[in-house]
């Protein structure tokens, strides 16, 4: 499951890398390099929720094996891309691949790992795996662009899905809802649709305003279909997403902050890398190694929550680390200049690394603490916010980012990117608070 995290997050961030030479390569621009990551993550937000219906109707395990093979299969098209729309094209279908494969990650370790000393060290884990491979991302993507190609950021998942099919045969439990729910055909349509109409018109809006028609009409459309897909949920006997779920406040609270820390911290990594190449020079490698320090610090943050679990209760794990994330997301704010040091340069994103190495492993306990046949739905529902704040994310924090004033703009970036965290810290505390609430669950059927 570790190695399968890997190469998923791996492939959110290592791309980012690359991006500058993709564009000369491919002759492209800004707008469709983001469509390169946002296709990616956007199919994945959109599909994840039916496939963890599918992994528990027709096996997680069975599932899980699909998606390494459509995402092994995919990572050789991009890397033969010959044209920007053909990648964006092959990034779209590994998002669907990674979605079958996230749908079912946590729930095949909850189903591994029972006692909660085991699970604190599973997650732990699971956490330090997510953040160090979206930070360490970069510098991979570096090496393999500077000495090898931006072909082979894709062609790497390559032997490592060969292997995965290989472990999955071999090691993975099979495990199922011995009820599960039918497919929500309805809620799976408008979810699709309005995501993509919101980042479309998003995307659209930093290139060309925000009265231009087309981005006036896919905003409307994007948001009014996630109305729907609401108002459907709630009305459905057989919703892809249970309302009802939400009705537990600590579940709520850690959507709402993984939602907050995809959106206000993981969509920044793009801009970072082109400040870094674009502004002030830096080869591949030398971008992704500024980031290294950053992962060595998420990694032992990380680690340390499997001891600070049992003495510290998880709310103040998730909003400590959000709030160290803001901290370290202002500090760069006022550090982020036209000549600012290494050293100036590192200070918030150390800080925020940090934070994000606290918060992981807590935020993924607390979002699958439900009972165990819900995993697979906890788990794509967990999932569809982390992805959605990284597709949202780069779409929404890309309409502050100017040409002309690329530092300044990058600047109030970061702001913001921190007010958005500071919200999500405030909202998990706010829904952590009092005693947890009873919600109404379908028992699985007798065996």
């Amino acid at each position: 499951m570790l190695a399968a995290t890997a190469i998923l997050m791996l492939d959110i961030a290592v791309v980012n890398t690359a991006l500058p030479t993709l564009q000369a390569d491919l002759d492209t621009d800004l707008h469709a390099l983001k469509w390169v990551l946002d296709a990616y993550t956007l199919a994945l937000a959109s599909v994840v929720l039916t496939a963890g219906s599918l992994a528990d109707r027709f096996g997680r395990r069975r599932l899980f094996a699909i998606g390494v093979t459509i995402f092994t299969l995919s990572s050789a098209a991009a890397a033969a891309s010959g044209s920007i729309e053909f990648l964006i094209g092959a990034r779209a279908v590994q998002g669907l691949g990674a979605a079958l494969m996230f749908a079912v990650s946590l729930a095949l370790l909850s189903n591994a790992f029972r006692s909660p000393a085991e699970r604190a060290k599973a997650f732990a884990a699971y956490g330090a795996t997510i953040g160090a491979s979206f930070a360490l991302g970069p510098f991979v993507g570096g090496v393999l662009t500077e000495y090898a190609g931006w072909q082979w950021v894709f062609l790497l998942n390559v032997p490592i899905g060969v292997v995965l099919l290989a472990m999955t045969a071999l090691r993975l439990v099979e495990s199922s809802d011995p009820n599960p729910p039918r497919i929500d055909v309805p809620g799976q349509l408008t979810l699709v649709g309005g995501l993509f109409g919101l980042v479309y018109g998003l995307l659209n809006a930093a290139e060309d305003g925000w009265g231009e028609p087309a981005v006036v009409a896919a905003l409307v459309a994007g948001v009014g279909l996630l109305v729907a897909f609401v108002a459907i949920e709630a009305r459905s006997s057989h919703p892809m997403v249970p309302l009802g779920m939400f009705r537990d406040r600590r579940f709520a609270g850690a959507q709402v902050a993984a939602l907050a820390i995809s959106a206000g911290l993981f969509s920044t990594f793009i801009y970072i890398m082109i400040y870094l190449q674009e502004l002030r020079g830096y080869s591949p490698i030398e971008a992704g190694l500024f980031l290294v320090p950053g992962t060595m610090c998420n990694l032992f943050a990380a680690a340390a929550t499997a001891q600070l679990g049992r003495r510290v209760p998880p709310v103040a794990l998730i909003a400590g680390g959000l709030a160290l994330v803001t901290v370290g997301m202002v500090i760069s704010a006022f550090t982020i200049t036209a000549d600012a040091s290494w050293l100036q340069l590192q200070t918030g994103l150390v800080l925020a690394m940090i934070g994000t190495g606290l918060f992981n492993p807590a935020v993924s306990e607390a979002a699958l603490d439900v009972p165990q046949h819900q995993a697979g739905l906890a788990t794509g529902i967990h999932d569809t916010a982390r992805q959605t704040g990284i597709a949202v994310g780069i779409a929404a924090l890309g309409t502050l980012i100017s040409s002309t004033d690329y530092v300044g703009s990058l600047q109030t970036l970061f702001l913001v990117g921190g007010a958005i965290g500071g919200v999500g810290a405030i909202a998990a505390l706010l829904c952590f608070r009092g005693p947890r609430a009873e919600v109404a669950v379908a028992e699985p059927a007798t065996a």
